[in-house]
């Protein structure tokens, strides 16, 4: 084999490798992509359904239910416009109370209530997803026209 081939040969070689690891690097990107959705955007059916997706708002008041198992908890997220149920086994973190701000990530069940395999509390709206916080302010600002 020529140099020059053999040169060719390496520079197909080098471009091919590159170009399975790009496409390796981009599926487990994929993969692991996981969006947030408000529970307006859910109820609209914005949200994969088969999928793994957040949902972000605030705990409702009054809405939080605990099971006699202990682990198992049922309480809604709102976005101030629409509301969306969900059910929670595992221990809530301590920043987790009524009124204020979470994203829990799950997927929906076929009767459309949201299964969360993982929750997370903030304290304060300033540590919110800006989605969220824009959707909550925008619900508060349509209100106090009403």
């Amino acid at each position: 084999m020529k140099p020059r081939h053999k040169k060719l040969a390496f520079i197909i070689t080098g471009v091919a490798g590159l170009a399975v690891i790009v496409a390796l690097i981009m599926n487990a990107f994929r993969s692991n992509l996981v969006f947030f959705f408000t529970p307006t955007q859910v109820i609209a059916k914005e949200a994969p359904v088969d999928r793994t997706f957040r949902i972000g708002g605030l705990v409702e008041k009054g809405s939080l239910k605990r099971e006699n198992d202990g682990l198992t908890v049922h309480f809604v997220v709102t976005d101030l416009k629409h509301d969306m149920n969900v059910t929670y086994k595992g221990i809530l973190p301590d920043l987790f109370k009524e009124g204020k701000g979470v994203v829990a990530e799950g997927k929906l069940s076929p009767e459309g209530q949201f299964v969360a395999s993982q929750v997370l509390a903030k304290h304060d709206e300033n540590y919110m997803p800006p989605e969220v916080a824009a959707e909550l302010k925008a619900s508060k600002a349509s209100k106090t026209k009403l």
